[in-house]
């Protein structure tokens, strides 16, 4: 399951009345840590536990000190420092070397669900924008906890996908009081034009990490629904309508494999008035400038770079290692890295 707070929240709704909820948010750091501040995750009283804090180390320390928050009502604050010989998460030998800090929220009716609620509506719209927590100070009452601890304000307009690092939490002051500024956004979708057997491996990883895909062929061989259990969304139309429907439905991504020059060409001729971040077309060089001919346009036209031929160079032979460099390169680009090793050249 994804970490998303979209698929969170899709969890958490249906749950909400049912037992007892506690928001845990990161909402500081220092030095390297596996979550950075707006992380999020959910605990109830029944010891279910929805996302993920840390490497799976901090988890279970947070879960005890949820129950707390749940038989006071009160939020309170963790700080976990893998530097200090005397903290439990130097104990517990996390080995990021960081520190963590952790809010802890009730979350219930009684507080408006911390503005949850709205969250979880917009991003179903496909909507982004900020959400507001208060970070509780130590001298805080339980009437403060209950009001005005969280809001969200809807972005104005729709924007595209923007990039992981501009998704973190942010500190920011009102008077004497820190509050914990976070950009929310949809997950990354992706439109995949070509529903043959190779384009399985590519719908379920990227479906695995979260994203929304949608699956175009007007073939009705390819692209059946029994193939293809994870996508989100099987289109029949024309290739005209694709670019409606990618600024309709806030495409951020698109991958054309239809294995069919004409095909390819329409795709590529109906995207170029799109906003896309990332496009890509599967096959050697030859074959793109053969598309593009065909298609009448040149590659300046197209709204982004196209990666053609599509991927990573992962000397990857098999479709499912192709799906995987053609994920990885467009995860990249959307989120304007470089795609290279943390650690410099294999060779």
């Amino acid at each position: 399951m994804s970490n998303h707070l979209l698929h969170l929240l899709s969890q958490w709704y249906p749950e909400k009345d049912n037992a007892e909820w506690v928001l845990g948010t990161v909402f500081n750091t220092h030095g390297p840590c596996y979550r950075k501040a707006g992380a999020m995750m959910f605990f109830n009283g029944f010891g279910q536990q929805l996302g993920m804090l840390s490497g799976g180390c901090l988890e279970s320390d947070i879960q005890r000190h949820a129950k707390k928050v749940m038989a006071t009502g009160d939020s309170v604050t963790l700080i976990y420092d893998s530097q200090d010989e005397d903290d439990l998460s130097f104990q517990l030998g996390i080995g990021c070397g960081g520190t963590v800090e952790v809010m802890l929220q009730p979350l219930s009716a009684a507080n408006n669900y911390l503005a949850l609620e709205e969250v979880y509506t917009h991003l179903m719209q496909r909507q982004s924008g900020h959400f507001y927590q208060r970070i509780p100070t130590k001298n805080a009452h339980r009437s403060d906890s209950l009001s005005g601890a969280a809001s969200f304000i809807p972005s104005e307009q729709t924007l595209h996908y923007v990039s992981d690092g501009d998704t973190l939490g942010k500190l920011i002051k009102d008077g004497e009081q820190d509050w914990l500024r976070t950009y929310v956004q949809p997950p990354v979708h992706l439109l995949i034009a070509g529903g043959g057997l190779d384009a399985k491996p590519l719908v379920t990883l990227a479906s695995q990490l979260g994203w929304h895909v949608s699956l175009w062929d007007p073939r009705p061989a390819n692209a059946r629904r029994e193939y293809f259990h994870t996508a989100n969304t099987i289109l029949r139309g024309s290739a005209e309508s694709l670019a409606t429907y990618c600024l309709n439905h806030r495409v951020d991504a698109a991958v054309s494999m239809t294995h069919n020059v004409t095909l390819d060409a329409q795709v590529l001729s109906c995207l170029q008035h799109t906003e896309l971040r990332y496009l890509a077309l599967l096959g050697p060089t030859h074959r793109r400038d053969d598309v593009l001919t065909a298609a009448e346009i040149k590659i300046d036209d197209l709204p982004c770079h196209l990666s053609g031929p599509a991927g990573l160079h992962l000397g990857a032979a098999l479709p499912e290692g192709i799906a995987m460099s053609i994920l990885a390169e467009c995860m990249a680009r959307l989120n304007d890295a470089s795609g290279a090793s943390f650690s410099g050249s294999l060779s």
